[in-house]
């Protein structure tokens, strides 16, 4: 035998030795072909000192890729956010965005633009604007020629206003018959008064006719004159039939009852049964 003689390893020993090459085959040591003296193989302790740098180095490779692996997801997701942020027109040249808002625009145009021929359009109907007016309004404009115009009188006969009020139909002929009296346009739920003392005749509601209404006979002079106050709203008279009155005696409120087109007083006078023009007769009546 020769001066350095190897050993051979026990069972135990190449069990060991077989298992640390699987796990890390580089990092064995090498059995020196000289073996020392003795028995030629690796301590305990060396054994247990190889083992455990192998451990070491495997935990900090280990930590190493961790930190490497949550830097890239870092870096992606940071990356994701910005590019969210980001307004994707800043990409966008100059030269780009004139392309696109050219074809945007001729886009728009040409999906409202209608052609129509000269012909067509000069034919096109002309349309009037409509307004919505009042019965007594469309009275006025119908007879704006007429001057209804008056002065307010305190005398023994008087206007049924003590103020001027608008008259907007006049006495006379009209269409589907004659109108017999004069309309008063004061407003719906204005005072009516009395023309002259006089005694009522008639006091009552007409759904069909001058809806509520007062009558009353005034003498004159020795003249049988009527004066009537028609459309007053209903329950509004306080007079009876019977009732002796004075001149500017309150009478009802302005109404649209019976046959009416808007709130209107509609006067009349009458001379021994016979209808007059009521606006001629108090101008010509109704003095201080």
């Amino acid at each position: 035998m020769s001066d350095v003689e190897q050993a051979p390893l026990t069972r135990r020993e190449l069990r060991e030795r077989e298992q640390l090459r699987q796990a890390r085959p580089a990092e064995l040591p090498k059995r020196s072909a000289v073996a020392p003296k003795g028995r030629g193989r690796m301590s305990r302790s060396t054994r247990r000192a190889v083992a455990k740098s192998l451990q070491h180095k495997g935990k900090r490779r280990t930590s190493l890729a961790s930190k490497l692996v949550s830097v890239v997801a870092l870096l992606f997701a940071g990356t994701l956010v910005v590019a969210v942020s980001i307004p994707s027109n800043l990409f966008l040249t100059d030269s780009t965005a004139a392309a696109d808002n050219g074809r945007a625009t001729v886009a728009d145009v040409a999906s409202q633009t209608l052609k129509v021929s000269a012909d067509v359009q000069d034919a096109a109907p002309v349309r009037d604007n409509f307004e919505a007016i009042s019965y007594a309004q469309a009275l006025a404009l119908k007879y704006a020629g007429v001057d209804y115009g008056y002065e307010v009188t305190s005398g023994a006969v008087r206007w049924p206003f003590p103020y001027q009020v608008p008259i907007t139909d006049g006495f006379g002929d009209r269409e589907g018959g004659f109108h017999k009296g004069v309309d008063f346009v004061p407003g719906a739920g204005t005072p009516i008064y009395a023309i002259a003392d006089g005694v009522a005749t008639t006091a009552t509601f007409d759904d069909s006719g001058y809806g509520q209404h007062v009558v009353l006979q005034h003498n004159l002079g020795g003249v049988d004159v009527e004066s009537l106050y028609g459309h007053m709203i209903e329950g509004s008279s306080p007079i009876v039939v019977g009732q002796a009155v004075k001149v500017g005696d309150f009478l009802g409120l302005v109404g649209e009852t019976g046959v009416a087109y808007g709130a209107h007083l509609h006067f009349e006078i009458h001379i021994d049964k016979v209808p007059v023009d009521p606006f001629a007769w108090l101008q010509a009546n109704a003095v201080n």
